[in-house]
């Protein structure tokens, strides 16, 4: 069974590419995983993204469009531990550490091109 967890990285290519490959690539992405997670640390940045690109009823709609294909995983005192100590071996920010963390801990394929991410050893990552 499939599972992953999207990167803020896969929503940004995925609601603002312009290139319609990359677009059917994301969508297939979503289409074909069983088990789809996303940290809350990545419905933060998007939806901070999105309340500065297209306003605050276009955050609102996306959000409520990502709770309904991902479970949401909120940061609990595992990942918050597993992403202090991800952050302190590689020397990657915070909220990159905490979507790793997330991975980690549900034991799932990261989808992402974030070179922060993709350098941690502990877990597997993709890329559209």
């Amino acid at each position: 069974m499939s599972r992953s967890v999207y990167d803020t990285r896969f929503f940004i290519e995925h609601f603002y590419s312009k290139d319609s490959e990359a677009q059917k690539r994301t969508n297939e992405e979503i289409r074909k995983t069983k088990e789809r997670f996303v940290s809350t640390i990545t419905l933060h940045e998007l939806f901070k993204l999105t309340l500065e690109k297209e306003g605050r009823e276009t955050a609102r709609l996306r959000r409520e469009i990502i709770e309904d294909y991902f479970k949401v995983v909120a940061v609990d005192a595992e990942i918050a531990v597993s992403g202090a100590e991800l952050r302190h071996k590689y020397k990657i920010p915070m909220g990159d550490s905490l979507i790793a963390a997330t991975s980690s801990i549900v034991k799932a394929v990261c989808i992402t091109d974030d070179p922060h991410i993709k350098e941690t050893r502990e877990i597997k990552t993709k890329w559209i």
